[in-house]
């Protein structure tokens, strides 16, 4: 991800988040097809709730995904440059068209653009430009590998590590700006594990055969790009080796996903000096001379482990090892914008190898999503006005706030739940934050220069106008206003510090929404969604952060272990979902997001009955045979279907927070009498949970 903001405050939305950073390092070397007119109509919105997706020959009330899925499934495979396709795929792919058309007009090189329309087309055409980026090979990298080469001593690495930082290179850890975990009003500097090549620390770990296989494959993928980068075959493979030893000894000495998840774990408030004990080998005036950083004299530590693994490894490590290890990491992060040998080697292991991707990617769509990475809210203005508007946003807040009634409702009447712990919890709803669409005030990129025809640059810049961006922040109030992700992201998220729901306008049209469809369908799907969001504030993360978002245990002890008692059961049921072969969900590392799923379809059909009472007989005629609230369930679950690789169904069952779709319907659906009476299951169905869990 671009931004800083750490990650256990931000329920990352109802997809993965961290998939679409991996996948960013898949990058395309297919010749680009021929461009879209910019005169081009918007192509069509992917097809709204359609029954003929159903599959009339599975009993719902034993396979409910496979019912609501089924034909719909078999009639869209994965397409060759896909590595999952799902009806988040088609509206993706919709909003890539449509900042295609205007990518290809603003990069005309017209004297008349605007600001904004000259940056975002200039950094597209920079990077749709294969034959000026293949012509130049490793050029554009060759200075920081020269200046790695020459660093006299250790003491020399925190200032490189600071530079190579700024420009967008994951080296050895991260260093940022956030909201104090203990005073929501201000920002504070952030110092945190990183510098990876693999997905997650325990890629490192695993001993069954895929992830022995997956790691010799991680290895044979360095020591090729090493390779391509000038080193001879056995420099490389030694180099490779040595990459692999230190990345491993840095995993060791970091978190896991399911540590990260509690916030507890992450605040570790310290003073430079404090964090110089730490880490005594590593020159911190010179890292924070070198990055550029405000006066500091404290900071929070998210990992203080990762920072004494660290200083073990500059003992124990020559200085060449570490000149080893910092050139893998700056081909590594460049190589989606170096020449094609480059970029294919990237596909052939992040792509092909970890995911299952058949094919790249044409050109055209990855410099669209590199510009919507790097000049995301400069994009998004264009993108707002042909999608959204002012009718569109004033439409999705009257839903969102029929949700949240819902949610008061429902807490109002939780049977296990304390009147001084519910008051709390109201008062939280209460106060809640709507972003909807897109920001009140867009970000200004007037000190980040695009130059036509130099898309390394261009890149390295925009990462270094973003790490300055941040740490401009340190000091100051916290800016309440500001996103997260960009307009046309088909995404939506909550963030535990802010306590505001955020919900781009890439996401808020068919089929998630869509004004043609009776209430049942858009409260099954959006509805769920927005539910989905507002019950972040109170899964296992969000319970831990008051109203205003500061890091505070407002809870009764009584309730605390009512609500934990509550969570098992749902760690327990998707701890036992078999996701591929012998990898099993994990309970606990999908926890909040499956709360959320559970709370988020409760509320919208809490939600759809409120506004059911005052329907006319007409209004509650069944549609396409299926009943309102059996229309709601539908929704609900077509928004899920999906097919995906074994890989990727692998991958995300390991590092994503959020269970793979046939369990996010599922596994909601078995703890709901609500569907069970509206499809009139038996009690003795699959679909019938004889200890369902209920936490909202």
């Amino acid at each position: 991800m671009r931004f800083t903001r750490s990650l256990i405050a931000v329920a990352v939305g109802i997809v993965f988040l961290a998939s679409f950073s991996l996948l960013a390092q898949v990058p395309p070397a297919a010749p680009a097809p021929p461009a879209a007119s910019p005169s081009q109509p918007a192509p069509a919105q992917p097809a709204p709730f359609n029954v003929s997706m159903l599959d009339s020959a599975v009993d719902p009330c034993t396979d409910f995904y496979a019912f609501a899925c089924g034909k719909g499934l078999r009639s869209n495979p994965i397409p060759p440059d896909q590595a999952s396709w799902g009806r988040f795929n088609e509206l993706e792919e919709r909003n890539r068209e449509i900042l295609h058309q205007i990518l290809e007009k603003a990069a005309a090189p017209d004297p008349k653009r605007s600001s904004v329309l000259q940056k975002i087309g200039d950094y597209y055409a920079s990077c749709m430009d294969e034959a000026a980026i293949n012509q130049r090979g490793i050029t554009p990298i060759k200075p920081d590998l020269e200046r790695i080469n020459v660093l006299a001593d250790k003491a020399d690495l925190a200032s490189e590590i600071g530079r190579l930082q700024r420009q967008g290179v994951d080296a050895v850890f991260g260093f940022g700006s956030n909201q104090d975990y203990k005073d929501a009003t201000r920002v504070i500097a952030e110092a945190d594990q990183g510098g990876l090549g693999l997905p997650e620390r325990d890629y490192y770990f695993r001993e069954d055969p895929k992830s022995v296989e997956l790691r010799k494959a991680y290895v044979a993928h360095v020591e090729k790009m090493l390779e391509l980068a000038g080193a001879s075959p056995a420099q490389a493979a030694a180099d490779a080796s040595i990459v692999m030893a230190m990345e491993t000894a840095m995993a060791k000495a970091s978190q896991d996903v399911v540590r990260r998840r509690d916030p507890l774990n992450l605040h570790h408030p310290m003073t430079v000096a404090e964090l110089e004990k730490t880490a005594p080998s590593f020159s911190w005036p010179r890292f924070l001379k070198a990055v550029d950083a405000p006066p500091i004299t404290s900071l929070n530590v998210v990992s203080p482990e990762f920072f004494k693994g660290m200083q073990a490894l500059l003992v124990s490590q020559s200085l060449a090892n570490w000149k080893t290890y910092l050139r893998w990491h700056v081909i590594h992060s460049s190589a989606r914008i170096l020449s094609a040998p480059f970029v294919e080697e990237n596909f052939n292991f992040y792509g092909r190898t970890l995911v299952g991707q058949k094919e790249m990617r044409a050109r055209w769509k990855r410099c669209v999503q590199y510009t919507d990475g790097d000049l995301g809210e400069a994009l998004g203005q264009p993108y707002v006005d042909l999608t959204f508007g002012t009718e569109g946003k004033q439409r999705t807040l009257r839903m969102v706030q029929a949700l949240e009634q819902a949610l008061h409702s429902d807490i109002e009447e939780l049977s296990w739940m304390t009147p001084e712990t519910r008051k709390q919890a109201l008062f939280k709803l209460e106060k809640i934050a709507n972003k909807i669409g897109y920001p009140d005030q867009w970000r200004d990129y007037t000190k980040l220069s695009i130059v036509r025809g130099d898309a390394m640059g261009n890149w390295q810049r925009a990462n270094t106008f973003e790490y300055n961006r941040q740490l401009a922040k340190i000091g100051k109030p916290v800016n309440r206003q500001e996103w997260l992700m960009s307009p046309p992201m088909v995404n939506a998220y909550y963030d535990s510090r802010l306590n505001d729901i955020n919900f781009p306008a890439g996401i808020l049209q068919p089929p998630f929404f869509d004004n043609r469809l009776d209430d049942a369908i858009n409260y099954g799907a959006i509805g769920a969604v927005i539910g989905h969001e507002l019950t972040h504030g109170f899964d296992d993360e969000g319970r831990k952060f008051d109203a205003f978002g500061n890091l505070r245990d407002w809870w009764t002890a009584a309730d605390a272990r009512a609500f934990d008692e509550r969570s098992q059961c749902l760690v327990k049921e998707y701890g036992s979902f078999v996701a591929v072969d012998d990898v099993k969900q994990n309970g606990e590392l999908t926890l909040g997001e499956n709360t959320a799923d559970n709370g988020g379809l409760r509320i919208a059909q809490m939600a759809l009955r409120t506004t059911l009472k005052n329907a006319t007989p007409e209004q509650l005629k069944p549609i396409d045979g299926y009943t309102p609230e059996q229309r709601l369930f539908l929704g609900f679950s077509q928004i899920w279907c999906e097919n995906a690789t074994e890989e990727v169904q692998r991958l995300e069952a390991q590092t994503d927070p959020h269970s793979l779709p046939r369990y996010r319907v599922n596994g909601v659906l078995v703890n709901m009498p609500e569907f069970q009476q509206a499809f009139h299951c038996q009690p003795t169905a699959a679909m019938v949970s004889p200890r369902a869990c209920r936490v909202w």
